[in-house]
């Protein structure tokens, strides 16, 4: 039996990126996955590569975010973990923000984080038949940070402000929801070869990876992994922590 056997795990802005990488993850230790996308016949697509489900959603809509997941709760008999992963990078120059870039970034970035956090919150609360017939409380809750929400960046600002928003969130959200069983944690990753990052010049990936210890870029994969060591047993005493995965990037 795999490690995740058993479990439900749903993760936002599931098709591509850390994301897709992810519900792969997850899905390899034996969860079943569903993931969201905002085009649901792609997240439909791109679920069944991996034996997944996938749902159409746009975090930054509050209330839609606690549709999805009553819909995987209703469909899948519960949920055991929350990968809230959906985001978006606005980057520009204090100078030339507009103010809708400006409320996107943070309605996806924050809202769409909380309404993840206090849907799936409710839902892990409430005891449930796992598919093995034992009953169950809690789960695991893993929010995406980033290291730019620590140090910062030049012409990342509003990026940088809804990344350190998210480390907040996951750190308060575990004293609040510790009680019920379910731990909330994030990961902060360092610059990650993904679609989001392909838009930054050459020179600028090729500065940030020369600044990590190791010298390099991550994968994925490489955070992917630590998302699945968040979502399972062996960090069922870790909660409120955010988890540096840059390679060394912020030492």
């Amino acid at each position: 039996m795999s490690e995740l056997t058993g479990r439900v795990a749903l993760v936002t802005g599931g098709t591509r990126g850390i994301g897709l990488a992810t519900a792969r993850a997850l899905t390899d230790a034996g969860a079943t996955v569903v993931i969201t996308g905002r085009d649901a016949a792609n997240a439909a697509t791109v679920a069944k590569e991996f034996g997944g489900y996938g749902l159409g959603l746009d975090v930054a809509d509050f209330d839609a975010v606690g549709t999805a997941v009553k819909r995987v709760t209703t469909e899948h008999g519960g949920l055991d973990i929350l990968v809230a992963n959906a985001g978006i990078m606005e980057n520009g120059l204090l100078g030339m923000l507009r103010g809708e870039d400006v409320r996107r970034t943070l309605d996806v970035n924050v809202s769409g984080a909380v309404a993840a956090v206090q849907a799936a919150g409710r839902a892990m609360a409430r005891r449930r038949k796992a598919s093995d017939g034992s009953e169950r409380r809690g789960g695991s809750i893993v929010l995406l940070a980033s290291v730019v929400g620590i140090y910062g960046a030049a012409g990342q600002s509003v990026y940088a402000a809804s990344k350190a928003a998210v480390a907040a969130l996951a750190r308060s959200a575990a004293r609040e929801l510790g009680g019920r069983g379910v731990r909330v944690n994030a990961v902060a990753p360092g610059v990650i070869r993904t679609d989001l990052t392909a838009g930054l010049p050459a020179e600028v990936l090729d500065k940030q990876a020369g600044a990590a210890a190791l010298g390099r870029l991550g994968d994925a994969d490489e955070v992917a992994d630590v998302i699945r060591f968040l979502a399972g047993d062996g960090a069922r005493y870790v909660t409120g922590q955010v988890l540096g995965v840059d390679g060394g990037l912020v030492a």
